[in-house]
Parts: structure tokens; sequence; C-alpha cells
């Protein structure tokens, strides 16, 4: 009997104990957990497995940790990168209401500024965020703790900021440390020069690499991230080396003039030309490309 009662004493303190510590998860035994998004908390699924993405900002965030999509954006679908990976992926936009409802997703991730957000809401848990916020790092920490892959998510990170550091040295030691870096881009017959935080390989090329952009460009592209230039002022803006994000469907005739001939990065063959389509972004997957892209353009590797 006495036995009996010190056993019973000893569970009741095991359960009182329990009972007054903290929590360690937010996960609940209906399979979902709470994810606090900048709107507030959400109530996610803790296995998401028919997931919309909105934006092509965050498909490849979503991509990379291997979360089923069963709808993207047109750009997604079309990103070269991702053709392969969404070819049986339905395309919608934030007007596909019914198409969205019949997908029956259990997950919809868009950015701050999409329209319908009330309705889907009513589909099933939205969750958005407000591009730039966050560095483009920190934004694949996010999306890995709303997949409930924040392991996954930081051990990406951490081995990508390694690469990139590698790269950037070897990269230095080669083009000097000082040899400047011009992003460009033609969109709707007009030319643009890029700063550091707007795709294109610029997150890499100026952050992660720590590369020089010409003085032009860093004073011009402060306020909105781009510039516009004209074919007189071009040469002022082309550093060293430069990235010509191209799309074939553009019009790219400025590289037929004698202004464009005659800049020395032109003249060296300084030029490094990819694909705008699988270019733009800086999701994960776009950025991996991007690196892979750097390393054998600059290194030959």
């Amino acid at each position: 009997m006495k036995k009996l009662f010190a056993l019973s004493v000893v569970i009741l303190i095991l359960l009182l104990s329990a009972c007054g510590s903290k929590p360690t998860s937010t996960v609940s035994s209906s399979g979902t957990f709470t994810y606090q998004s900048e709107d507030g908390p959400v109530q996610v699924p803790t296995n998401p497995q028919r997931v919309v993405v909105l934006t092509r900002f965050l498909t490849g965030n979503v991509m990379l940790l291997g979360v089923p999509l069963v709808s993207v954006d047109e750009m997604s679908k079309t990103n070269p990168n991702f053709q392969d990976k969404l070819k049986n992926v339905e395309v919608v936009t934030d007007e596909s209401i019914e198409k969205i409802i019949e997908l029956n997703p259990d997950l919809i991730i868009g950015l701050s500024d999409i329209k319908n957000i009330d309705k889907f809401k009513s589909i099933a848990p939205t969750v958005t965020y407000t591009y730039g916020k966050v560095d483009y790092l920190t934004q694949q920490l996010e999306i890995g703790k709303l997949l409930n892959k924040e392991k996954e998510a930081q051990a990406w990170v951490d081995d990508f900021k390694a690469r990139t550091k590698q790269a950037g040295e070897e990269i230095k030691a080669k083009i000097g440390a000082n040899a400047t870096i011009s992003v460009i881009e033609t969109f709707n017959k007009q030319l643009y020069v890029y700063g550091d935080n707007f795709g294109r390989g610029t997150e890499i090329l100026y952050q992660a690499f720590g590369l020089p952009m010409p003085a032009k460009v860093k004073e011009m592209t402060q306020k909105e991230g781009f510039f516009a230039l004209s074919t007189e002022v071009m040469k002022d803006y082309m550093g060293d080396y430069v990235i010509f994000s191209k799309n074939a469907d553009e019009d790219n005739s400025f590289q037929n003039t004698e202004t464009y001939k005659n800049i020395p990065a032109v003249k060296n063959g300084h030029v490094f030309e990819a694909d705008a389509k699988a270019f733009y972004f800086n999701d994960p997957l776009s950025m991996e490309y991007q690196l892979t892209f750097f390393i054998k353009n600059f290194l030959g590797k």
C-alpha cells in the first residue's frame, strides 16, 4: 500500500510539473500550428500538400523545400529553371477564385498587395509577405518556418553563404577587388541598370560577393533600385564587367550601336549574357542558377 501511495505521489508530481511547464511547440493535435505572419497569427498545416503560390517572387522558395505546389503564376510556369518541375501545375492569378477553389489548396501564399485576400482566406489559410521587407536569406527562413521546414531552410542559408563567400573571394582574386560590375537589362524597349537588391544576380554580386558597382550606378539606383539609361549616357554606367540579363523578345538594338561597341567592357569581352527569364528573381532556385552562372563566367569553372 505504501509503495502504491508513493508511486501515486510521483505520478502526481510529474503531472503537475507538465501542467506548469511552457509548451515547446505551437503544433496542435489537429495537424496545424500557429505561424506568426506580418498580419498576425495564422493557423497553418504542419505538412502542407496542396500549396498555391500567387507570386513569382516566392515560387522558388517553396520549391526548394520540396513542398507540393498545385498552382503558380504565369512567369513562374515559364521560368526555364522551373518548367520541368511545374509541368503539371496550374497557372493562376489573384483573380482566379473559382479555379483555386477547385484545386482545394491547404495553404495559399502571396504578396501583401494581392487582390481578393478575404476570399482567399475563406478558401484556405492565407499568408502574405511584403516584397523586399527582409533580405533574401531571411525570406527563405520565413518560408521555412511557414512550411514547417525551418531546419532545411537554415541548412540552405548556411550552405549558400559559405559557397558565395568562397566564390566571391576567388572572383576578387582573379579580376581584382576594385573591379566594378554593372547589371543591365532591356524591358519595354528601355535599357535599365540595377542596384544591389533587385534580382538579376545583384544580391549575390554586391551583397554576398561584395563586388563594387560604378559610382554612377550606386548614386542613381539608391532610390528605386534601378535606373533607365539612354544610349548617350550608357558608357558612364558600365563597369569593368557587365552582366546583361537578356530577353531575346525585347529590343536589344543598343548592342549594335558604336557607343556600345566602344565601351571598354565590351571591347575586352567582359560582357556576360544571361537568359533574363531565368535570371529575374532572388528566390533560392534562381540564385543557385545565378551563382553557377557567375562561377562559370568569371572563373571558367
